[in-house]
């Protein structure tokens, strides 16, 4: 029996039906929920203006607000209400950042959402979804 489990969420339904079923399927108590933001870059800067770090901050700070109420949400959920729930914020690779937030913090099982994006393998398993189950030394359940 998971005593820590992990769920990466977003705005899919799909990290939403990973959530539900761990609040249906695990006895865990200790759950944390884990964001993972693509961190603003002058290579991803979505203007033609140039890099502003001004700008970047308050944009990252309003990424981090919105992500707040995200957490908010999944800890208004009835059946969450008699469960330890934790949240983090990361930035960076998501699959990476997954793996080793799993890792520093002791976390033995993890269940995430599926994501296609493009391809035939990605449409039956996402990236992100991929690149944790192949590489995590804990459980992954792939919650669709």
């Amino acid at each position: 029996m998971a005593k820590h489990v992990l769920v990466p969420v977003d705005v899919s339904s799909s990290s939403e039906s990973a959530f539900e079923y761990v609040l249906e399927e695990t006895p865990s108590q200790r759950i944390t929920l884990l964001h993972v933001l693509n961190p603003v870059t002058i290579f991803n800067y979505p203007t033609a203006e140039g890099f502003d770090y001004g700008k970047a901050e308050k944009n990252e700070q309003e990424r981090r607000e919105d992500v707040e109420q995200i957490f908010e949400r999944y800890r208004n959920k009835d059946a969450a209400r008699n469960r330890r729930i934790e949240t983090a914020i990361e930035a960076g690779a998501p699959a990476e950042k997954i793996l080793e937030y799993a890792e520093r913090t002791g976390v033995d099982h993890i269940v995430m959402g599926n994501r296609g994006r493009s391809s035939l393998e990605e449409t039956l398993l996402g990236s992100v979804a991929r690149g944790v189950l192949k590489r995590s030394a804990v459980p992954v359940t792939i919650v669709p």
